[in-house]
């Protein structure tokens, strides 16, 4: 008897203590979640702010799209790694999404301006972006098929090992890789 009324009495402050833990963890979690609030609301609001070090996924993502938006690619590429290391597989998926949309959108920028030379390499960034994106989450339709555009785009030819006298020896090439896109005359 003496140990059920000793157990009674221990429960009350033993569930009045993990009452008061639970609150204090959920209060610092909705601190947290009303900061990345405010940080996303200020990159809406076009005020160029900065994540902090420990930041979240969501925060992460805004930045890193914030500066896709504005044409800033490489330094928003810069963002894809630590979203990825944050374990949110949708966002990263998402984010890589994204950026092979921004690289792509380059690219053909560069193709109507008949800047051939410069759209191969954003092409294939595109693709290498949009195949991380795959990777992340393989059931991304809209990844899939503007994997596909970018592959149509610019062909993947296996790159061969030749010695150094072969590269000299062989003429320069007539043709880019943009199918359709010929450079000079026939």
């Amino acid at each position: 008897m003496r140990a059920l009324a000793a157990l009674r009495a221990a429960a009350v402050p033993a569930a009045l203590l993990a009452a008061i833990v639970f609150a204090a963890v959920s209060a610092w979690k909705l601190y947290n979640g009303l900061q990345e609030r405010r940080f996303v609301v200020a990159l809406l609001q076009n005020h160029d702010v900065k994540p902090a070090n420990d930041a979240g996924p969501a925060a992460l993502f805004a930045r890193g799209y914030y500066l896709l938006i504005r044409d800033l690619i490489d330094e928003g590429q810069g963002y894809a790694q630590p979203l990825s290391e944050k374990g949110d597989v949708g966002a990263a998926a998402a984010f890589y999404y994204d950026l092979g949309n921004a690289r792509l959108r380059r690219a053909i920028a560069h193709v109507e301006a008949s800047k051939i030379d410069a759209a191969i390499p954003e092409v294939r960034l595109a693709k290498e972006a949009y195949r991380t994106a795959l990777t992340a989450d393989p059931e991304l339709w809209d990844a899939r098929y503007n994997l596909d555009v970018a592959m149509r785009l610019v062909r993947d030819f296996p790159e061969l090992e030749r010695d150094e006298e072969e590269a000299k020896g062989k003429p320069k090439k007539l043709w880019t890789d943009l199918p359709g896109l010929p450079r000079g005359l026939p």
